[in-house]
This record gives C-alpha cells, structure tokens and sequence, in this order.
C-alpha cells in the first residue's frame, strides 16, 4: 500500500470510529462526559486569559512603556494576538492528554468494547485502577510536555513572512496529529501491558496510517466543540488504529451490541 492510502486509510479510521459511536448510544454517552468536563475547564481558563489579556500584553511589552501611543498600543495589540493564539494552540495539543486523564475508566471502556466487537485481546493484561491511573498520569504530563517543547516554537516560526502561512501550518498539523494519535491510543496498548515507548516504536512502523489518522482528528479538534463532540469517535478509531498497527484484525468477527 502506497504511503497515500496508507494516510487516507489512517484518516478513514476516524470516520469508522464515528460510525460505530453513531450506531451505539452507549458508546457516545460514556465518552462525551468528561470530554464535556474538559472542555469546560478549558473554557474557563479561556476566559480568564481573555479577562486579563490586556495586563499580560502590557507585561511582555515592558520595553515599549516609553514609546508614543500609537507604537505603543500597537506592540501591545501584536503581544495579545500572540498570547491567545499560543494559548488555543497548546489547548489543542494538550486537550486530548487532559481529556484522557480525566475520563480514563470511561474510555478505556469505549476501547474494549470496540475491540470485542473485532475480536477482543485474548492475552489482555489486567492493570488495577490506581495503577492504571498513576500510568496515564506519567504518560500524559510526558506527551503534554512535549506538546509544548513543539508548540512554541512552531507558533513562532508562523509569524515568518510566507513559510509561516504555508509550510508551518501543515508541519505544525502534522506533529499535532502525530502527538495526538500517541495519545489516543494509549488505552488499547495499555490493555496488552505496553507502555508510551512501545507504542511510539510500533505506530513509528506505519507513520503514513498513523499520520492520516492523527491529523484528520487534529483538524476536527480546530471545528468549534469538535474536540467534545469528536472525542468518543476519536477514541473508537485510535483503537482500531492500533490494532491495525500491531496486525490485529479490523473487521467485524462478533456481533456485539456495545
């Protein structure tokens, strides 16, 4: 398969876990809750950024307090635009690792479900709540960390004359979709006792699958609440991505309601 299907079958993964998510109320009930409880949060935080935005741009515009007022005010303006758009940027890269957190038991749920209507994990290893907890709670201050070693500077480089409207924007969907997808598929490979390195080095193997499915649920994050609404289909198609990664099947062996 051409590294162009392979993407376009990755982006279809997202698709097909919208579809089993659409066709089971259950599935879509357990995981809009927390990924409402984030949202939430997430817009609270907004709010109070945007409440105090003007403090903070005069802050980090220390050095133009002596200037005239136009030069003044427009430093200040460019330091806000700045400000909220790094912000939005990162609340993309780390929603889905603060979402998981949140909502652990509830996804890791929608994942066996999905995976028992395509086969189950016969060797499947039992990790304890706690201990499931305190995995996931390493695993994502690690991918949220690298979330922003990766989005500052790519939010700088934007603001460079033609590649930062062009080349940047698809590096930086790119590297959020690849981030993302390491993400999501932490619960299916937890369930098999493998931890954020070993996924990284299998997904590493299908780079043009995992992309396609990473980026397609990295852009429906940008749609207005597609990060809430999307999360169930995300975590449905994340699993199914990695079973596909580590050569299990995806088509249906057992009828199962979910």
């Amino acid at each position: 398969m051409s590294a162009v299907r392979q993407f376009a079958t990755g982006a279809g993964l997202l698709g097909r876990g919208l579809g089993l998510v659409l066709r089971s109320p259950r599935l879509l009930g357990l995981g809009l809750l927390p990924a409402l409880l984030a949202g939430v949060l997430y817009t609270i935080g907004l709010v109070i950024l945007i409440r105090y935005l003007p403090e903070l741009s005069a802050k980090v515009t220390w050095f133009a307090d002596g200037w005239t007022g136009f030069w003044r005010d427009f430093v200040e303006v460019l330091a806000g635009a700045g400000l909220l758009g790094l912000t939005l940027l990162l609340g993309i890269l780390t929603f889905t690792a603060v979402t998981l957190l949140i909502g652990d038991p509830f996804y890791e749920k929608i994942s066996e479900l999905v995976e028992d209507r395509f086969g189950g994990v016969p060797d499947a290893v039992e990790v304890g709540f706690w201990r499931s907890l305190r995995r996931s709670l390493a695993d994502s201050v690690r991918l949220i960390g690298l979330s922003i070693l990766a989005g500052i500077p790519l939010f700088a480089l934007g603001f460079v004359p033609v590649i930062g409207q062009t080349v940047i924007p698809v590096l930086a969907a790119a590297v959020g979709g690849w981030l993302i997808a390491l993400e999501l598929t932490g619960v299916p490979f937890q369930r098999r006792g493998q931890r954020l390195r070993h996924r990284r080095v299998t997904l590493a193997t299908n780079v043009p699958l995992t992309l396609g499915f990473g980026v397609a649920v990295f852009c429906s994050f940008l749609i207005p609440l597609g990060a809430i609404f999307l999360m169930p289909a995300a975590i449905a198609g994340a699993t199914l991505l990695a079973r596909r990664t580590l050569g299990k099947p995806v088509h249906i062996t057992t009828v199962s309601s979910l």
